[in-house]
């Protein structure tokens, strides 16, 4: 179990935020204690990436995927946000004095107009696969079009597109 920083309320091995408060949690990994921050785009040199064969469809099966090669392409702007390394991010805009920040805001891609809650969606790496799970949003979320339920992973291959409300998002991974 975890307990909240906040409120010492009890929740399961896993949880990212309390249910009770709302409080990021913190993590023991491996006797170290760490706790969750705000993600910030990180600026990765462009040659260096286009260096590794991006696969494409079911070629994927045959890679393992890489938690470094995983890259959010911000579909409005051709920005790219580079998952830096990290196995699990949570994406949503950041307001003044919220207690929950997801870890990549997206306020700068005008999330709020677009329909992005706070907390909107969690992607997660894996070696076997990469995974998006909608934690509830306000309007939803999509993958290629179609809606998917909220608190269930769903599976996202290499240039998916994902809407978080009206923001659309492909997928890369390198």
């Amino acid at each position: 179990m975890i307990t909240c920083p906040n409120c010492h309320h009890q929740e399961l091995v896993g949880a990212l935020f309390c249910s009770e408060c709302g409080t990021q949690l913190i993590v023991v990994d491996r006797g170290q204690t760490q706790s969750f921050t705000p993600n910030r785009p990180v600026v990765v040199d462009e040659e260096a990436s286009k260096t590794q064969p991006v696969p494409v469809g079911d070629e994927m099966d045959q890679f393992t995927v890489s938690k470094s090669n995983v890259a959010l392409r911000i579909v409005d702007s051709d920005e790219i946000i580079y998952l830096g390394g990290r196995s699990e991010v949570t994406l949503g805009r950041i307001v003044e004095g919220q207690p929950i920040l997801p870890d990549i805001d997206l306020s700068p891609y005008e999330a709020y107009a677009h329909g992005v809650s706070r907390l909107h969606a969690a992607i997660k790496v894996t070696p076997q696969r990469v995974t998006i799970m909608d934690l509830g949003s306000s309007n939803g979320t999509r993958v290629n079009g179609q809606k998917i339920v909220p608190h269930v992973e769903y599976p996202l291959k290499n240039h998916d597109v994902v809407a978080l409300g009206k923001l659309k998002i492909q997928v890369i991974i390198h």
